[in-house]
């Protein structure tokens, strides 16, 4: 998917080097988002630290940015199904019209296959959570087997002469190749980075969220940290990565293997693996959209919970038919600098909230505390700023455009809609 856009348009070889990049400056922003958690087990995740914080609008701007994160993220991940999912067709001999292949303006009018798959998932998380949640289980585990047996069976193909230079020199822009084309393939591919803040979403939904908070979120990032390092270096060592600006770059690598029996078997796992990531981030989208309407700041529909299923029906139906129509008929590439900027946003308020609530309320309960005093937040603020400014201005535009439309709706619905009920206070041990 992005990995491949990355590879040869930004980094090269040194792919394993930006996911190093994105890895470290993950790894600040789960620790501090292991202390949040487990001090605040609330649906809402990042939103809801930002409510408690810094107030009501600066928690809608968190809000509305995490849209990117999560929505768009679905919408990205969706588009690198589609292409997996034409791959395999094309296996079987059979083509879908170019028309109904791809987005305006990547040679078709619609991406009618992304579009299918996210309104499919969202009809699963509406069915209820304990579904989705053994049919995520089960995709999780195949798609990590299917993933080490790329690694493994790939390294065996893997030409050497590909990785040299590891640093393609510069070509006379900022990111293109070079060290800077490092950091903007750090910023590109960082999306992949996103899942770990699901796990805080949903802490209102787990037994003992002070202990498998920080749990889960620490030990996630450093599994897929070294899993997406090996990938990539595996990826780019396959193929000559100017060739890898594809949206099923896997696809591409492990048909050059020749083993048509494994190639298949990659492809169908790099297609459930992408299902479960499309899956989480529609997850994730719906639980914020919850909490924000809680606080009166979106209409009671997006709270309402379905009274035998037990999920937020209407949050997750509008996130579905809203992601499926940016699926079918936006790039990739803007989607996933998209999502990388705003996710990064985010990350870096996260970071900052650690560090305003030890001063202000240095005596509140900390299940678990960032070692290391201000050091780890203030290297996360610094990390998500670094890896912000490395993405094209283009993408920045956009984020701000985004901004301003949220605000606009804030100040136009959100502020009188709230000063018209109660104000809800989060406090630690509140898991409602």
């Amino acid at each position: 998917m992005l990995t491949g856009t990355a590879a040869a348009h930004y980094a090269g070889p040194g792919l394993m080097l930006s996911f190093v990049l994105g890895g470290i400056a993950s790894g600040l922003v789960g620790l501090c988002y292991a202390e949040l958690a487990a001090m605040m087990p609330v649906a809402g995740s990042s939103y809801a630290y930002a409510r408690v914080t810094f107030g009501a609008l600066p928690a809608w701007i968190v809000g509305w940015d995490l849209v990117l994160e999560f929505a768009l993220a679905a919408a990205t991940v969706a588009v690198g199904w589609s292409g997996y999912a034409q791959s395999l067709m094309a296996d079987a001999g059979f083509k879908l019209p170019a028309a109904l292949a791809a987005a305006p303006g990547e040679g078709g009018v619609v991406n009618l296959p992304a579009a299918g798959i996210v309104l499919a998932l969202t009809a699963l998380l509406i069915a209820g959570n304990r579904g989705a949640s053994r049919v995520n289980a089960a995709l999780v585990a195949l798609k990590v087997a299917i993933i080490l047996a790329f690694v493994g069976i790939g390294a065996a193909h893997v030409r050497p002469e590909l990785w040299s230079p590891l640093v393609p020199p510069n070509e006379g822009a900022f990111g293109a190749f070079g060290w800077s084309g490092i950091f903007r393939g750090a910023g590109v591919v960082f999306f992949a980075y996103v899942g770990f803040e699901t796990i805080a979403t949903a802490m209102a939904e787990t037994r003992n969220p002070q202990r498998d908070a920080p749990i889960g979120i620490i030990g996630a990032l450093i599994v897929t940290s070294v899993l997406y390092i090996a990938v990539a270096g595996v990826l780019t060592g396959l193929v000559p990565y100017r060739e890898l600006a594809v949206p099923d770059p896997i696809a591409k690598a492990i048909d050059t293997t020749g083993l048509a029996g494994l190639a298949l078997a990659i492809k169908v796992g790099a297609l459930l693996g992408l299902t479960t990531a499309t899956l989480t981030a529609l997850y994730g989208q719906a639980r914020i959209f919850y909490a924000m309407a809680r606080d009166r700041m979106l209409p009671d529909l997006f709270a309402s919970v379905h009274p035998q299923r037990r999920t937020p029906w209407a949050s997750q139906g509008l996130i579905g038919l809203a992601t499926a129509l940016v699926a079918a008929l936006v790039p990739i590439d803007v989607l996933g600098e998209l999502v990388s900027i705003g996710t990064l946003l985010a990350f870096g308020l996260v970071c900052a909230t650690v560090l305003i609530l030890r001063r202000r309320e240095p005596d509140r309960p900390r299940p678990f505390r960032v070692p290391g005093g201000a050091v780890v937040p203030v290297l996360g603020i610094l990390a998500c700023i670094s890896l912000m400014a490395s993405l094209p201005g283009d993408t920045w535009l956009r984020l701000a455009a985004w901004l301003a439309l949220g605000l606009a709706i804030w100040f136009g619905y959100g502020r009188r809609r709230m000063r018209n009920g109660p104000d809800r206070v989060i406090r630690a041990g509140d898991n409602q």
